[in-house]
Protein backbone atom coordinates (compact mmCIF):
# COMPACT_ATOMS: atom_id res chain seq x y z
CA UNK A 1 0.00 0.00 0.00
CA UNK A 2 2.96 2.31 -0.47
CA UNK A 3 1.58 4.20 -3.48
CA UNK A 4 2.80 7.72 -4.19
CA UNK A 5 -0.34 9.71 -5.02
CA UNK A 6 1.50 12.95 -5.80
CA UNK A 7 3.89 11.36 -8.30
CA UNK A 8 2.05 8.60 -10.18
CA UNK A 9 3.83 6.60 -12.85
CA UNK A 10 3.01 7.40 -16.50
CA UNK A 11 1.63 3.88 -16.97
CA UNK A 12 -0.86 4.30 -14.12
CA UNK A 13 -1.92 7.72 -15.44
CA UNK A 14 -2.68 6.25 -18.88
CA UNK A 15 -4.95 3.60 -17.35
CA UNK A 16 -7.06 6.15 -15.46
CA UNK A 17 -10.17 7.85 -16.82
CA UNK A 18 -9.42 11.11 -18.63
CA UNK A 19 -11.07 13.24 -15.91
CA UNK A 20 -9.60 11.39 -12.91
CA UNK A 21 -5.95 11.96 -13.80
CA UNK A 22 -3.70 14.25 -11.79
CA UNK A 23 -3.88 16.76 -14.68
CA UNK A 24 -7.06 16.06 -16.68
CA UNK A 25 -6.57 15.86 -20.45
CA UNK A 26 -8.35 14.05 -23.28
CA UNK A 27 -7.22 10.81 -24.90
CA UNK A 28 -7.73 12.13 -28.42
CA UNK A 29 -5.46 14.39 -30.44
CA UNK A 30 -5.05 15.96 -33.87
CA UNK A 31 -2.33 14.78 -36.25
CA UNK A 32 -0.99 15.94 -39.61
CA UNK A 33 -1.16 13.26 -42.31
CA UNK A 34 0.75 13.64 -45.57
CA UNK A 35 -0.92 12.31 -48.71
CA UNK A 36 1.28 9.73 -50.48
CA UNK A 37 0.07 10.88 -53.90
CA UNK A 38 0.32 14.67 -53.86
CA UNK A 39 2.26 15.21 -50.57
CA UNK A 40 -0.37 17.63 -49.27
CA UNK A 41 -0.67 17.77 -45.46
CA UNK A 42 -4.14 17.32 -43.94
CA UNK A 43 -5.04 17.65 -40.24
CA UNK A 44 -6.91 14.54 -39.04
CA UNK A 45 -8.58 13.78 -35.69
CA UNK A 46 -7.19 10.65 -34.01
CA UNK A 47 -10.61 9.19 -33.18
CA UNK A 48 -12.21 10.08 -36.53
CA UNK A 49 -15.36 8.13 -37.33
CA UNK A 50 -15.56 9.17 -40.98
CA UNK A 51 -13.24 8.54 -43.89
CA UNK A 52 -10.84 11.43 -44.57
CA UNK A 53 -10.25 12.26 -48.23
CA UNK A 54 -7.31 14.30 -49.56
CA UNK A 55 -8.38 17.73 -50.83
CA UNK A 56 -5.78 17.70 -53.60
CA UNK A 57 -6.13 14.30 -55.27
CA UNK A 58 -9.25 12.75 -53.61
CA UNK A 59 -7.47 9.66 -52.27
CA UNK A 60 -8.49 8.10 -48.96
CA UNK A 61 -6.02 8.85 -46.16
Amino acid sequence: LAIDLLHPTPASERRKHKLKRLVPHPNSYFMDVKCPGCYKITTVFSHAQRVVVCAGCSTIL
